[in-house]
């Protein structure tokens, strides 16, 4: 504590002499400007109103700057919410699971048995141990609830299964377009292959060719005046 008022003494000592420094100046220079002491006083008072506004501008921006400053390397703190919190691809899987096995007749033939033993125990069981006699409005409560719960996690199911099914279809028909921009490059360099090729000599073209000169050849060795006559 002691350390603390002397370090406040200090400063405000320090304050004081920059007062007093800066009211020797301003009487200097109204002395050299041919002032009167009134307005030098109102000058000095000015500049450091001037001064005080300035330190105050800087001391609030850079408070203001440092607290809308977020850290970007860090997390933001998790919020507080009213409503609990659940992974939706978990209960997802949940409601999937749920649905299938609510359309399997092992459903159906496990909720037949439990029916009819709860029926029968409310009928033939002795009076004191029956839980729900007839009309049987627990049963009834029962399977409303379960119904109440099944067609929610039925059709939750049925969204995601759509949305799958709206990916893979995306996907098929990007791979279509790939498919058909392949086989229209194939077919296009097919056909100019063929037109190069058609140009090209082949091996049979070639032989029909030496066969033919063989031929001519072989007629001009047989028959060399009638060559010469056709030749004239």
């Amino acid at each position: 504590m002691a350390t603390e008022r002397g370090r406040g003494e200090q400063a405000r000592e320090r304050r004081r002499a920059q007062i007093r420094e800066r009211r020797e100046q301003a009487r200097t220079q109204a002395r050299e400007f041919g002032l009167s002491e009134a307005a030098a006083e109102r000058a000095e008072r000015s500049s450091f109103e001037r001064g005080e506004r300035a330190k105050a501008g800087q001391s609030t921006g850079a408070s203001a700057l440092t607290r809308s400053r977020a850290r970007l390397d860090l997390p933001r703190a998790a919020r507080r919410r009213l409503l609990p919190e659940y992974d939706p691809e978990a209960f997802g899987r949940l409601s999937e699971r749920v649905a299938r096995f609510l359309g399997t007749g092992r459903f159906i033939v496990w909720m037949t048995v439990v029916i009819i033993v709860w029926v029968l125990w409310n009928i033939f069981a002795p009076e004191h141990l029956r839980f729900d006699q007839y009309p049987f409005i627990f049963l009834t409560l029962m399977l409303s609830l379960q119904a109440s719960y099944a067609a929610p996690l039925i059709l939750l199911a049925q969204n995601r299964q759509d949305d799958r099914d709206r990916v893979n279809l995306e996907q098929d028909r990007k791979q279509n377009e790939r498919s058909l921009a392949d086989t229209e490059y194939l077919t296009r360099e097919i056909a100019a292959l063929r037109m190069g090729l058609g140009e090209v000599a082949t091996r049979d073209w070639i032989r029909s060719e030496f066969q033919d000169l063989i031929k001519e050849m072989d007629e001009r060795r047989l028959f060399p005046a009638e060559s010469d006559e056709g030749d004239r």
